[in-house]
């Protein structure tokens, strides 16, 4: 057998992960049709509303760990941008403020989606907004980034056309998400959650163990390499950034994201999301282990005259987004490479159902049901499983345009992110906590926020043409540009606000239930905070 090859016995595994996935949604769609909950846009788009905490926090960390954080986050630790793993600690923080302060909030509100939200706290005009950027974000973002990843996957481990290669995973994910909705998506997920772990378990200890040790990565390791804080004029991941900017992209994504929120609404009751939001927390501590490290492992491996690596090389520069693959096809044994492999289509089918599934639902709770109030639910479900084909092919149309943008491929995602979140986490943080915010200050913070996202964006693609300010507008960090777009949204936010009629707002942050805090869940949400410090102390 050839090291770079894959064995009949990695192939067989393969064959039994499809198996396995396709034999859950099997068993759950026919389950739910024997109940008549088949056509019933509850069950369909919110799994009935009665997923328990294990199902909740297995879904969130499967569904956010996408192929782009496997590849990307991986090959920002071989080329030296270890401090990408302060955006998963920081989630941490994030999936506890969501667990705290939000989840009560939208359970309260018994919403099927955040737009639904918005108009509930300010107006229609905000519902609609959201709705057509979210689904225009999940078109620039997640499913255009998920596919370029997944023929970087499939290119370097199967030898697989990437065309051949995307089609067949999205086809694949599309028939279990479109027909079995939510409940199918999230239970995938936990089993995915499992692979994901597994075999990226497997990839940090045979690589340490081929490099001698954690100490011997240590000691090898240049000087600051392991650090995860950079000094204020890092061109990618300043300490200010990373502290003020970071946090702005991830209470949008973590709290107020379709993507992700739809899950904890899908809880059988406030103590099940939160405990799901908890242990979803603790997971994220785990991927600067198991996928920034082994980024790290395989350049440590590709130096000197007896490497066990070689990165192939683009534009005279080497491409250390190929290091998750190429340390799977040198190191690993026949059987692990098959679980590797299995795994990172976990990570691609994971991330894809749930964009797929959270499409789906805006599309139908937020538009067709709109202009159709009186829709069957026969008719919702319909229109939910076939909603997502178009968004697709926008998807895979926009990948060429990616390559204009600097960064690896984990960054690129940020970096997009940054120019659309700020405007919205700050409407929703600020919106559940100021009852004088109208949604006139909504309305416009909404629009100069995109007006500037947008400049930002035009800006960069084309900054060889631009000096001066607009040169720095184009250049300034990513994450200095979220924490600027994020306080003058909220300026503009409250300063219209304040110069215009109040309006009522019944929205209240408070228990739906009226039930006290577990201790149990303090208890983990402290030992979270605890653990997330000591890897900031450790890691300094």
């Amino acid at each position: 057998m050839e090291q770079n090859s894959l064995h009949s016995i990695d192939y067989y595994i393969l064959a039994a992960y499809f198996i396995l996935i396709f034999g859950i949604f099997i068993v759950l769609y026919l389950r739910d049709r024997k109940r008549g909950l088949d056509n019933d846009s509850s069950a369909y788009f919110l799994g009935g509303r009665n997923l328990p905490w294990f199902i909740v926090g297995a879904s969130l960390f499967a569904s956010n760990i996408g192929s782009e954080h496997l590849v990307g986050l991986a090959g920002a630790g071989a080329a030296g941008d270890f401090p990408v793993a302060q955006f998963e600690l920081l989630a941490s923080f994030m999936l506890l403020l969501l667990a705290w302060v939000f989840v009560p909030i939208y359970l309260r509100t018994g919403i099927f989606t955040m737009p639904q939200f918005l108009e509930k706290r300010f107006d229609n005009w905000s519902r609609t907004y959201l709705t057509w950027l979210s689904i225009i974000g999940y078109v620039l973002t997640k499913i255009a980034l998920t596919i370029m990843a997944g023929g970087i996957i499939f290119t370097a481990l199967l030898g697989i056309d990437f065309w051949l290669g995307a089609t067949i995973v999205v086809v694949a994910t599309g028939i279990y998400t479109l027909f079995g909705g939510l409940k199918a998506v999230v239970y995938t997920d936990m089993v995915q959650m499992f692979i994901l772990l597994g075999s990226s378990i497997a990839i940090t200890f045979i690589g340490l163990n081929h490099l001698g040790g954690w100490e011997t990565l240590v000691q090898r390791a240049e000087p600051g390499y392991l650090s995860l804080w950079r000094g204020f004029d890092h061109p990618d991941f300043p300490w200010t950034g990373i502290l003020f900017g970071a946090p702005i992209l991830g209470i949008w994504y973590w709290c107020t994201d379709q993507f992700i929120v739809q899950r904890v609404l899908a809880a059988r009751n406030l103590d099940q999301a939160r405990k799901g939001s908890i242990f979803a927390a603790a997971l994220k501590i785990l991927p600067l282990f198991l996928f920034v490290i082994p980024g790290l492992i395989a350049y440590e491996l590709s130096k000197g005259p007896d490497a066990l690596i070689s990165f192939p090389m683009e534009n005279g520069k080497p491409l250390y987004d190929a290091a998750l693959p190429l340390i799977t096809m040198q190191l690993l044994p026949a059987g692990l490479r098959g679980l590797v492999v299995a795994g990172l289509l976990a990570a691609l089918m994971s991330s894809l159902s749930s964009v797929f599934n959270s499409c789906s639902t805006l599309i139908t709770v937020d538009v067709y049901q709109r202009y159709f109030p009186e829709a069957s639910e026969k008719k919702l479900v319909a229109v939910g499983r076939w909603s997502t084909a178009g968004l697709v092919v926008l998807g895979v149309a926009w990948i060429p345009m990616l390559q204009f943008l600097e960064g690896g491929l984990f960054q690129k995602l940020q970096s997009l992110q940054s120019y659309i979140s700020p405007p919205i986490a700050a409407v929703f943080l600020l919106g559940i906590f100021w009852k004088r915010l109208n949604a006139k200050g909504a309305k416009y913070a909404l629009i100069s926020g995109a007006v500037l996202g947008a400049a930002r964006l035009i800006l960069e693609l084309t900054k060889e043409n631009w000096s001066g300010f607009l040169l720095w507008f184009a250049e300034i960090n990513f994450l200095h540009f979220a924490l600027l777009l994020f306080l003058i949204s909220s300026g503009v936010l409250i300063s219209v606000s304040y110069a215009s009629e109040a309006q009522p707002n019944g929205i209240k942050a408070k228990d739906p239930s009226g039930e006290k805090p577990s201790l149990l869940n303090i208890i983990n949400s402290v030992i979270v905070v605890v653990l997330v410090l000591l890897l900031w102390w450790y890691f300094s």
